[in-house]
Protein backbone atom coordinates (compact mmCIF):
# COMPACT_ATOMS: atom_id res chain seq x y z
CA UNK A 1 0.00 0.00 0.00
CA UNK A 2 1.34 3.62 -0.88
CA UNK A 3 0.19 6.79 -1.09
CA UNK A 4 -3.16 7.47 -2.74
CA UNK A 5 -3.39 9.76 -5.72
CA UNK A 6 -6.54 12.25 -5.19
CA UNK A 7 -8.03 14.49 -7.61
CA UNK A 8 -8.99 16.88 -4.77
CA UNK A 9 -11.85 18.47 -7.46
CA UNK A 10 -13.81 15.08 -7.63
CA UNK A 11 -13.22 14.67 -3.42
CA UNK A 12 -16.06 13.69 -1.62
CA UNK A 13 -16.29 12.36 2.08
CA UNK A 14 -19.23 9.97 2.41
CA UNK A 15 -21.10 9.88 5.85
CA UNK A 16 -23.44 6.86 6.08
CA UNK A 17 -24.14 3.67 8.35
CA UNK A 18 -26.42 3.61 11.01
CA UNK A 19 -27.60 7.19 10.82
CA UNK A 20 -30.90 9.18 10.39
CA UNK A 21 -29.24 11.53 7.72
CA UNK A 22 -26.51 10.12 5.62
CA UNK A 23 -24.71 12.62 3.38
CA UNK A 24 -21.45 13.49 1.24
CA UNK A 25 -19.46 16.59 1.26
CA UNK A 26 -17.24 17.93 -1.48
CA UNK A 27 -13.59 19.28 -0.18
CA UNK A 28 -14.95 23.22 -0.61
CA UNK A 29 -17.72 22.06 1.30
CA UNK A 30 -15.90 20.83 4.58
CA UNK A 31 -13.83 23.95 4.49
CA UNK A 32 -17.23 26.42 4.87
CA UNK A 33 -17.62 24.44 8.23
CA UNK A 34 -16.31 26.30 11.43
CA UNK A 35 -12.78 25.65 11.82
CA UNK A 36 -10.63 24.01 14.76
CA UNK A 37 -7.04 23.79 15.27
CA UNK A 38 -5.53 21.05 17.96
CA UNK A 39 -1.40 20.89 18.48
CA UNK A 40 -0.74 17.29 18.97
CA UNK A 41 2.07 14.63 19.74
CA UNK A 42 1.92 12.38 16.45
CA UNK A 43 3.43 8.79 17.39
CA UNK A 44 4.09 5.94 15.18
CA UNK A 45 2.84 3.01 16.66
CA UNK A 46 5.35 0.98 14.18
CA UNK A 47 5.18 -1.83 12.13
CA UNK A 48 2.75 -4.36 13.45
CA UNK A 49 4.57 -7.02 12.39
CA UNK A 50 7.97 -5.78 15.06
CA UNK A 51 8.01 -7.58 18.15
CA UNK A 52 6.40 -5.33 20.49
CA UNK A 53 9.91 -4.73 23.04
CA UNK A 54 11.50 -2.78 20.23
CA UNK A 55 10.73 0.69 21.44
CA UNK A 56 10.23 3.05 17.96
CA UNK A 57 10.42 6.27 19.59
CA UNK A 58 8.58 7.63 16.25
CA UNK A 59 7.39 10.85 17.68
CA UNK A 60 6.98 14.29 16.52
CA UNK A 61 4.56 17.46 17.75
CA UNK A 62 1.75 18.88 14.63
CA UNK A 63 -0.67 21.32 14.48
CA UNK A 64 -3.85 20.66 12.81
CA UNK A 65 -6.75 22.45 11.70
CA UNK A 66 -9.79 21.15 10.30
CA UNK A 67 -13.83 20.48 11.39
CA UNK A 68 -14.81 18.59 14.90
CA UNK A 69 -16.03 15.14 13.43
CA UNK A 70 -18.59 15.95 16.12
CA UNK A 71 -20.12 18.11 14.00
CA UNK A 72 -20.26 15.88 10.89
CA UNK A 73 -21.92 13.32 13.55
CA UNK A 74 -24.30 15.93 14.67
CA UNK A 75 -25.50 16.36 10.99
CA UNK A 76 -25.54 13.07 10.36
CA UNK A 77 -27.57 11.60 14.08
CA UNK A 78 -26.04 8.12 14.47
CA UNK A 79 -28.68 5.84 15.79
CA UNK A 80 -28.45 4.63 19.26
CA UNK A 81 -27.62 1.41 17.83
CA UNK A 82 -24.06 3.13 16.69
CA UNK A 83 -21.08 2.13 18.69
CA UNK A 84 -18.56 2.27 16.45
CA UNK A 85 -17.50 4.87 13.54
CA UNK A 86 -15.27 2.97 11.06
CA UNK A 87 -13.08 5.38 8.85
CA UNK A 88 -11.94 4.50 5.44
CA UNK A 89 -9.40 5.78 3.30
CA UNK A 90 -8.21 5.89 -0.53
CA UNK A 91 -4.95 3.71 -0.64
CA UNK A 92 -5.08 0.39 -0.99
CA UNK A 93 -2.92 -3.05 -2.12
CA UNK A 94 -1.16 -5.19 -0.20
CA UNK A 95 0.30 -5.42 3.20
CA UNK A 96 2.34 -8.25 4.40
CA UNK A 97 1.35 -10.65 1.73
CA UNK A 98 -2.69 -9.39 2.47
CA UNK A 99 -4.34 -7.53 -0.29
CA UNK A 100 -6.73 -4.92 0.82
CA UNK A 101 -9.22 -2.70 -1.06
CA UNK A 102 -9.09 0.21 1.24
CA UNK A 103 -7.68 1.11 4.49
CA UNK A 104 -9.76 1.11 7.55
CA UNK A 105 -9.78 1.84 10.81
CA UNK A 106 -12.90 2.48 13.93
CA UNK A 107 -13.56 4.56 16.69
CA UNK A 108 -16.11 3.74 19.92
CA UNK A 109 -19.09 6.66 19.44
CA UNK A 110 -17.83 8.01 22.58
CA UNK A 111 -14.27 8.70 21.23
CA UNK A 112 -15.90 9.98 17.82
CA UNK A 113 -18.11 12.58 19.71
CA UNK A 114 -15.59 13.48 22.51
CA UNK A 115 -15.93 17.05 23.30
CA UNK A 116 -13.63 17.75 26.10
CA UNK A 117 -11.07 20.55 25.89
CA UNK A 118 -8.87 19.95 22.70
CA UNK A 119 -10.06 16.07 22.77
CA UNK A 120 -12.04 16.54 19.90
CA UNK A 121 -11.34 14.21 16.87
CA UNK A 122 -11.21 16.35 13.45
CA UNK A 123 -11.82 15.81 9.85
CA UNK A 124 -8.29 17.82 9.22
CA UNK A 125 -7.42 19.72 5.59
CA UNK A 126 -4.57 21.74 7.39
CA UNK A 127 -1.31 20.74 8.92
CA UNK A 128 1.47 23.47 10.65
CA UNK A 129 -0.59 25.81 9.14
CA UNK A 130 -0.17 24.58 5.05
CA UNK A 131 -2.62 22.39 3.10
CA UNK A 132 -2.13 18.96 3.74
CA UNK A 133 0.21 17.05 1.62
CA UNK A 134 -0.47 14.05 -0.15
CA UNK A 135 2.32 12.06 1.34
CA UNK A 136 0.67 13.38 5.11
CA UNK A 137 -2.96 11.84 3.77
CA UNK A 138 -4.08 14.81 1.78
CA UNK A 139 -6.14 16.72 0.94
CA UNK A 140 -8.39 15.37 4.50
CA UNK A 141 -7.28 12.79 7.06
CA UNK A 142 -8.54 12.01 10.28
CA UNK A 143 -7.06 13.24 13.15
CA UNK A 144 -7.75 11.46 16.66
CA UNK A 145 -5.40 13.72 19.72
CA UNK A 146 -3.67 11.18 22.34
CA UNK A 147 -4.07 8.32 19.84
CA UNK A 148 -1.59 6.41 17.98
CA UNK A 149 -1.39 7.62 14.25
CA UNK A 150 -3.07 4.05 12.90
CA UNK A 151 -6.11 5.50 13.89
CA UNK A 152 -5.90 8.54 12.11
CA UNK A 153 -7.01 7.32 8.43
CA UNK A 154 -4.61 8.87 5.37
CA UNK A 155 -7.07 9.96 1.92
CA UNK A 156 -10.44 9.98 4.23
CA UNK A 157 -13.23 9.23 2.02
CA UNK A 158 -15.91 7.44 4.24
CA UNK A 159 -17.37 7.44 8.13
CA UNK A 160 -19.56 5.08 9.01
CA UNK A 161 -21.46 4.35 11.90
CA UNK A 162 -21.64 0.82 12.64
CA UNK A 163 -22.40 -1.37 15.61
CA UNK A 164 -19.58 -3.29 15.26
CA UNK A 165 -15.56 -3.12 14.92
CA UNK A 166 -14.64 -2.86 11.45
CA UNK A 167 -13.84 -6.05 10.14
CA UNK A 168 -10.80 -4.64 8.12
CA UNK A 169 -7.08 -6.86 8.90
CA UNK A 170 -5.74 -3.66 10.19
CA UNK A 171 -8.22 -4.34 13.02
CA UNK A 172 -8.45 -7.43 13.59
CA UNK A 173 -5.06 -9.44 12.33
CA UNK A 174 -2.85 -6.04 13.19
CA UNK A 175 -2.66 -2.97 15.09
CA UNK A 176 -3.63 -5.28 18.14
CA UNK A 177 -1.28 -5.57 21.17
CA UNK A 178 -1.06 -8.66 23.95
CA UNK A 179 -0.76 -7.12 27.40
CA UNK A 180 0.02 -8.76 30.78
CA UNK A 181 -2.71 -8.21 33.04
CA UNK A 182 -1.17 -9.58 36.77
CA UNK A 183 2.88 -9.38 35.72
CA UNK A 184 6.13 -8.71 37.64
CA UNK A 185 7.26 -5.39 38.08
CA UNK A 186 8.79 -5.26 34.60
CA UNK A 187 5.16 -5.35 32.85
CA UNK A 188 6.48 -8.56 31.27
CA UNK A 189 5.64 -11.67 33.26
CA UNK A 190 4.72 -12.98 36.82
CA UNK A 191 6.53 -14.45 39.25
CA UNK A 192 9.01 -17.37 37.75
CA UNK A 193 8.22 -15.92 34.28
CA UNK A 194 4.70 -17.33 34.05
CA UNK A 195 2.23 -15.10 32.65
CA UNK A 196 -1.14 -14.98 35.00
CA UNK A 197 -3.18 -12.95 32.71
CA UNK A 198 -3.06 -11.99 29.06
CA UNK A 199 -5.56 -9.52 27.44
CA UNK A 200 -5.07 -8.39 23.41
CA UNK A 201 -6.75 -4.95 22.72
CA UNK A 202 -6.79 -2.60 20.00
CA UNK A 203 -3.84 -0.01 19.46
CA UNK A 204 -5.83 2.97 20.14
CA UNK A 205 -4.60 5.65 23.46
CA UNK A 206 -0.70 6.18 23.59
CA UNK A 207 0.65 5.16 26.83
CA UNK A 208 3.37 7.35 29.11
CA UNK A 209 6.44 7.49 27.11
CA UNK A 210 9.38 9.53 27.42
CA UNK A 211 12.58 10.13 25.11
CA UNK A 212 16.10 11.66 26.06
CA UNK A 213 17.01 14.27 23.41
CA UNK A 214 20.43 15.72 25.28
CA UNK A 215 22.69 14.69 25.60
CA UNK A 216 23.02 12.27 22.72
CA UNK A 217 23.43 8.58 23.13
CA UNK A 218 27.39 7.61 24.64
CA UNK A 219 28.39 11.38 25.42
CA UNK A 220 31.49 11.87 26.77
CA UNK A 221 31.57 14.83 29.44
CA UNK A 222 35.13 16.37 30.86
CA UNK A 223 35.28 16.95 34.88
CA UNK A 224 36.74 20.19 34.53
CA UNK A 225 38.15 22.74 37.36
CA UNK A 226 34.75 24.58 38.28
CA UNK A 227 32.62 21.34 37.90
CA UNK A 228 32.35 21.33 41.95
CA UNK A 229 29.41 20.07 43.22
CA UNK A 230 30.75 20.69 46.82
CA UNK A 231 31.23 18.56 49.85
CA UNK A 232 34.86 17.64 49.08
CA UNK A 233 33.61 15.68 46.14
CA UNK A 234 34.18 16.73 42.27
CA UNK A 235 31.47 16.26 39.62
CA UNK A 236 30.41 16.90 36.46
CA UNK A 237 27.09 19.08 35.94
CA UNK A 238 25.06 17.37 33.34
CA UNK A 239 21.92 18.67 32.42
CA UNK A 240 19.48 15.72 30.75
CA UNK A 241 16.39 17.30 28.59
CA UNK A 242 13.89 15.30 26.35
CA UNK A 243 10.33 14.63 25.78
CA UNK A 244 7.44 12.87 27.28
CA UNK A 245 3.98 12.63 26.63
CA UNK A 246 0.94 10.39 27.39
CA UNK A 247 -2.66 10.34 26.12
CA UNK A 248 -3.93 11.96 29.24
CA UNK A 249 -0.13 14.22 29.81
CA UNK A 250 2.32 13.20 32.05
CA UNK A 251 2.40 14.21 35.55
CA UNK A 252 5.73 13.72 36.42
CA UNK A 253 9.56 12.46 34.80
CA UNK A 254 11.92 10.63 37.00
CA UNK A 255 15.70 10.68 35.52
CA UNK A 256 18.17 7.51 37.00
CA UNK A 257 22.08 8.03 36.20
CA UNK A 258 21.90 4.19 37.28
CA UNK A 259 19.77 2.51 34.93
CA UNK A 260 16.52 2.92 37.31
CA UNK A 261 18.07 0.82 40.37
CA UNK A 262 15.97 2.23 43.29
CA UNK A 263 16.70 4.83 45.12
CA UNK A 264 18.82 6.71 42.15
CA UNK A 265 15.83 8.75 40.43
CA UNK A 266 15.40 12.22 40.40
CA UNK A 267 12.93 14.34 39.61
CA UNK A 268 12.93 16.36 37.04
CA UNK A 269 10.96 19.52 35.84
CA UNK A 270 8.15 19.02 33.47
CA UNK A 271 6.39 21.84 31.44
CA UNK A 272 2.93 21.80 31.10
CA UNK A 273 0.90 20.22 28.37
CA UNK A 274 -0.56 23.08 25.73
CA UNK A 275 -3.53 20.91 24.31
CA UNK A 276 -2.46 17.67 23.35
CA UNK A 277 1.39 18.47 22.87
CA UNK A 278 4.05 16.55 24.20
CA UNK A 279 5.95 18.12 27.37
CA UNK A 280 9.55 18.91 28.00
CA UNK A 281 11.63 17.60 30.68
CA UNK A 282 14.96 19.05 32.45
CA UNK A 283 17.47 18.19 35.44
CA UNK A 284 20.60 18.26 36.14
CA UNK A 285 22.47 15.37 37.49
CA UNK A 286 25.65 16.15 39.49
CA UNK A 287 28.09 12.69 38.43
CA UNK A 288 31.50 12.05 39.30
CA UNK A 289 34.04 10.14 36.93
CA UNK A 290 31.95 7.40 35.75
CA UNK A 291 30.24 5.59 32.91
CA UNK A 292 26.69 5.77 33.46
CA UNK A 293 23.11 4.37 32.16
CA UNK A 294 20.72 7.45 31.94
CA UNK A 295 17.03 6.21 31.56
CA UNK A 296 13.82 8.48 32.11
CA UNK A 297 10.45 7.63 33.06
CA UNK A 298 7.13 8.92 32.41
CA UNK A 299 4.32 8.73 34.84
CA UNK A 300 1.07 9.66 33.30
CA UNK A 301 -2.02 11.73 35.14
CA UNK A 302 -3.45 8.64 35.26
CA UNK A 303 -0.70 7.28 37.68
CA UNK A 304 0.47 4.85 34.76
CA UNK A 305 4.37 4.69 34.58
CA UNK A 306 6.33 3.71 31.36
CA UNK A 307 7.52 -0.24 31.85
CA UNK A 308 11.33 -0.54 32.25
CA UNK A 309 11.37 -2.98 29.65
CA UNK A 310 9.61 -5.56 27.05
CA UNK A 311 6.69 -3.01 25.57
CA UNK A 312 7.37 -0.39 22.86
CA UNK A 313 7.08 2.30 25.14
CA UNK A 314 9.69 0.93 27.89
CA UNK A 315 12.07 3.42 29.54
CA UNK A 316 14.78 5.27 26.90
CA UNK A 317 18.37 4.50 27.75
CA UNK A 318 21.35 6.33 26.68
CA UNK A 319 25.36 5.45 27.91
CA UNK A 320 27.02 8.20 29.22
CA UNK A 321 30.77 8.22 30.66
CA UNK A 322 32.27 11.17 32.76
CA UNK A 323 36.17 11.44 32.37
CA UNK A 324 39.32 13.72 34.15
CA UNK A 325 39.80 16.69 32.23
CA UNK A 326 42.92 17.24 31.19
Amino acid sequence: MGPAVVDESKWLLVIDGLVQRPFAITLPQLKQFPRTTVTAFHECYGSPLTPPEKALWRIGNVTWTGVKLKTLLDIATPLPTASFIWSEGLDHGAFAGVEADRYQKDLPMDRARDSSPCADVLVAYEMNGAPLRRERGGPVRLVVPGWFGTNMTKWLCRLSAQAVRAPSPFTTRWYNERVVLSAGVDGTSGEGGNDVAVEVRPVWAVEPNSMIVDPPPDTRVLLLTGDDAGGGSRNANVEVSGWAWSHDGVARVRVSANDGVDGSWVDADVAERVDYSWQAFRVKLALPVGKYGVVARATSREGIEQPMRGRRNHVHRIGLEVLHGT
